[in-house]
This record gives structure tokens, C-alpha cells and sequence, in this order.
């Protein structure tokens, strides 16, 4: 990277910025060097951010710059990063962020040291493909310390490979990144994970930049309108006002302004293995592609034991917004996957895959996309919300 000055949210100026903290930071890059992502094992093997168009491009990841000169936070320690590795249950009897018997609530909300703070170990390294490790023991609510071994695969993806995921032709004008994760974990302890131990799912969790014109685009399973509740969860903060969710039958729009707290869930028979967003005021659709199972149990990630075990979605999106003391972590929103619950013997393991793409350019060919790939076009998808 050469030395100058560049502007912020350019992918040059969070290389710096991370640099600074992280003397091992990794870039992945495609040939060209266009495309490139930054990773670090000492971030807990998170892809910080990534751009289309070299060190002057815009990085798209979220980044959370204020959090990496405070002192460590208890409770998590929000570094940003458009795709990090979490462990779940969030909530539930299961949940892995609350100690056994404590009320859920947020002063007793925590986050595992394992995914929040601690380095991972790097693995093998080329320039286009990296593996990190990390052996962690989580005790959960129920009571099991759970033995787990965690194997991250990241690599960055070649245009021709992206090319021909979005049929795009080969005299487009389109830039593009797009990089691939396979997570992977093992159970290293003595026992099964089963109903009466508890067990985790992988949970994979994308930080990226909101504006005033950025709509995230969750397709569905084709259901009846007025049967949308056996569709979507969503009411985790409380219900998501008309002017910031609406739907058709198969795809549902989702306000991501970053001023507005609140998520929702897609359940797993209705879930498919892709969602995305788009920005109008930058031209820039994202895609994130992800393992889907509904054949599996999917954990209940809310804050209570009431709800059963398994109830849980198969993907989620968040908004972030102002907390009611007005304080607020961001601005960002999240697109998520997770997986099915690991129900795994000694040494079995369970694999997650979940693919980040960023596509800009004119949004008469970034339509063909979404059209092919959500059944609506870009003018849809403004005009939605």
C-alpha cells in the first residue's frame, strides 16, 4: 500500500486506520488488485472491508473506529466489520451470552472473550485464500461447558468466478468483490451435544454502511399476503413500523437508514439462501449467499426461555438506531446467516458457508441482477420504502 493521504471510507484510509492496530492485517486481492478484502486474526478473524475498486474505492464494510483506542468492554467490544464469526444462542436456554440462572436482560448480556476480543491463529495464507483456528469453552445458560474447535475459510473470489454467479457479460462495466467463508466447527469435548445438553449454531453477521436510500431485499418463499406472520419474526425490538418494512408475496423490503433500532427474522421453511441490499445514493447492491437447512432445528436466538428451543429464524437483517437514552453503537445494519443447531457426537463437526458480493455501477445493469436474482428491479426496490 503506498503512503498518501485518502479519504475517508476508502478502502486506503481503513487500511491505515486497521494498520495501525493490527501490524498482521491480511489483504486478499484478485489479480488485478481492483478487488480487494482486509482480514485479521487478531480481530477474531473478521473481513473488516472490502472494495471493488482498489485503495480509492469505497470501503464497504462498517468499521467502528471510536471502539479500538477505549478500554475493553465487558460486554462486547464493537469493532465492526462487514463479516464476523459469532457463535449462537444469543437467548433462550441455550444461549451462550447470558450466565446459568441469570435474568436476560441487558446488564447481564455478555459476549464470549472467544469471539469478542481474543486473536485467532492463522493457519495457511495465499493471496487470494486464508484459514484461521480458535479452540474455545463456553459455558451455556443450561449449565455445559461446550469444547469447541472453529475453522474459518476465506476466500476472495476471481471476476470470471463472479461473472458467472451473476451471469454478468463480459463487456459490462460493472466492478465488482466478492469473497466466499466456510466456518466450520467441531465438538472437541467428552459428551454429545444434545436437547439436554444444549449445543450452538454458527452465526455469521455482516456490519455494513446505512443511508437515507438503502433498502435491504430478503426474498421468501411464495406465501399468500395475508399470511405474512408464518413468514417473518418481527418484533424483536418491538414491531417495525409500515414505513420501514413492507413485502409482496416472495420478497420483503427493509428500511436500512441506520435510525431506526430494530430486526427481524426469516423462519427456516420460508427461508431462501440469499438476500442483499441497495444503496440508491451510492449505486451499490450487495448479495450475500448462505447455507439454508429447513429440514434441521433452528435455535430460538430471543432474550427468554419461554419461547420452545428450537423455534428459531434461519437468517436475520437489523437496522441500528438511536437507544432510548439516545446513545447509539453506529450507524450501521446487519445482514445475517446462521446455521441449523449443532447436534454433534465427540469430534463431529457442522459446516456454514456464507458468500459476500458488492456489485456498483449503472443501475440499468445492476436491474438485470436483481431481477434475475429477487424477481424485482432496481426502480422496485426504490420506490418500495
Amino acid at each position: 500500500m503506498k503512503t498518501q493521504e485518502f479519504k475517508k471510507r476508502t478502502f486506503g484510509n481503513d487500511y491505515d486506520f486497521i494498520k495501525h492496530h493490527d501490524s498482521n492485517l491480511i489483504i486478499l486481492q484478485t489479480e488485478d488488485k481492483n478487488s480487494r478484502i482486509l482480514v485479521s486474526a487478531k480481530y477474531q478473524a473478521k473481513v473488516f472491508t472490502s472494495t471493488a475498486n482498489g485503495e480509492e474505492g469505497n470501503s464497504f464494510g462498517w468499521i467502528n473506529y471510536k471502539a479500538f483506542d477505549e478500554p475493553q468492554n465487558q460486554q462486547m467490544n464493537a469493532y465492526g466489520g462487514e463479516n464476523r464469526f459469532w457463535l449462537g444462542p444469543e437467548g433462550g436456554k441455550f444461549s451462550l451470552f447470558f450466565d446459568p440462572e441469570k435474568e436476560m436482560t441487558f446488564s447481564e448480556w455478555r459476549t464470549p472473550p472467544e469471539f469478542d476480543t481474543e486473536s485467532w491463529t492463522k493457519v495457511n495464507q495465499t493471496e487470494t485464500e486464508i484459514e484461521m483456528s480458535k479452540s474455545m469453552n463456553i459455558v451455556n445458560y443450561n449449565g455445559a461447558t461446550l469444547s469447541i474447535l472453529v475453522n474459518r475459510i476465506i476466500k476472495i473470489l476471481n471476476n470470471k468466478e463472479i461473472a458467472t454467479t451473476f451471469a454478468i457479460e463480459g463487456n459490462s462495466s460493472l466492478k465488482f468483490v466478492g469473497y466466499k467463508t466456510i466456518n466450520k466447527i467441531t465438538n472437541t469435548g467428552a459428551f454429545e451435544w444434545t436437547e439436554l445438553t444444549g449445543m450452538p449454531c454458527i452465526w455469521m453477521l455482516d456490519m455494513l454502511n446505512p443511508s437515507n436510500k438503502t433498502v435491504i431485499i430478503i426474498p421468501f418463499k411464495q406465501t399468500a399476503t395475508n399470511s405474512f406472520d408464518n413468514v417473518a419474526t418481527t418484533n424483536y425490538f418491538g414491531e417495525i413500523p409500515s414505513s420501514k418494512l413492507t413485502h409482496t408475496d416472495n420478497v420483503l423490503f427493509f428500511k436500512a437508514d441506520g435510525k431506526f433500532r430494530s430486526k427481524l427474522g426469516i423462519k427456516p421453511d420460508k427461508a431462501l439462501p440469499f438476500a442483499g441490499s441497495y444503496d440508491a445514493k451510492s449505486k451499490v447492491l450487495t448479495v450475500v449467499e448462505f447455507d439454508v437447512n429447513s429440514e434441521n432445528k433452528y435455535l430460538n436466538q430471543e432474550w427468554n426461555t419461554s419461547k420452545p428451543a428450537f423455534s428459531g429464524d434461519a437468517m436475520n437483517a437489523y437496522n441500528d438506531g438511536p437507544l432510548e437514552d439516545g446513545s447509539q453503537m453506529g450507524p450501521f445494519y446487519e445482514i445475517e446467516s446462521v446455521s441449523h443447531a449443532a447436534f454433534l457426537k465427540p469430534n463431529e463437526s457442522l459446516t456454514h458457508r456464507h458468500s459476500v458480493f458488492h456489485i456498483t455501477g449503472s443501475e440499468s445493469e445492476l436491474s438485470q441482477i436483481t431481477e434475475k436474482l429477487f424477481d424485482v428491479s432496481i426502480e422496485t426496490i426504490k420506490k418500495a420504502l
